[in-house]
């Protein structure tokens, strides 16, 4: 939560956050989903290379650390992206620019080529620290080793050592929020 409480208060908390959406009529799931809509978020594609290699757009993705540089992703156990990342024990994280919505469409799109098939015809380069294949026209690579593999309900959490950055041209991100496509320019100030 962010801040100390003391026993008692704690415990009346979490049985609010309990059973707030049984409350306003959701199931866990449904509720859940229409929350996160409301939590503007990046648009990168995750890439393992090696044999297994597979793309796979994601928005579950943050920044961990500075010092050791480490980041995350999230995927479900059930995702071909999955085994591919713990086959690969690295990946790539390529962060998609305004203009890449169609790239965020065909890498999840699983009627897709299989293998490295998927990546000629979108273009990319191979990483040369790990493999993973660096989506041309991405507004920033990273190239990360498998650290730890945390479990995270029907999703594994990938905590990976940045071990390469590098950066793009554009200026203009793609964003997803409330079920849609939205770009942001680099250039916006906050108010």
């Amino acid at each position: 939560m962010g801040y100390e409480t003391e026993p008692s208060e704690r415990t009346h908390v979490l049985k609010r956050l309990r059973t707030s959406p049984a409350r306003r009529g959701l199931s866990a799931q449904p509720g859940l989903r229409q929350v996160m809509a409301q939590f503007a978020t990046g648009v990168t594609v995750l890439t393992a290379g090696g044999e297994d290699a597979h793309g796979m757009t994601a928005n579950a993705f943050s920044s961990v650390s500075l010092e050791p540089p480490m980041v995350l992703c999230c995927v479900s156990k059930a995702a071909r992206m999955h085994a591919a990342i713990v086959t690969a024990g690295s990946f790539g994280v390529n962060i998609l620019s305004a203009d890449q919505q169609e790239l965020s469409k065909y890498f999840a799109d699983w009627r897709r080529p299989d293998g490295i098939a998927q990546f000629e015809a979108v273009g990319y380069t191979a990483g040369g620290k790990t493999g993973s294949p660096l989506l041309k026209g991405a507004l920033a690579w990273l190239e990360c080793e498998l650290a730890q593999v945390i479990e995270g309900g029907d999703h594994s959490i990938f905590l990976g050592r940045v071990v390469e950055t590098s950066r793009g041209e554009g200026e203009h991100a793609l964003v997803f929020y409330g079920g849609g496509y939205h770009q942001i320019d680099g250039r916006a100030r906050a108010a």
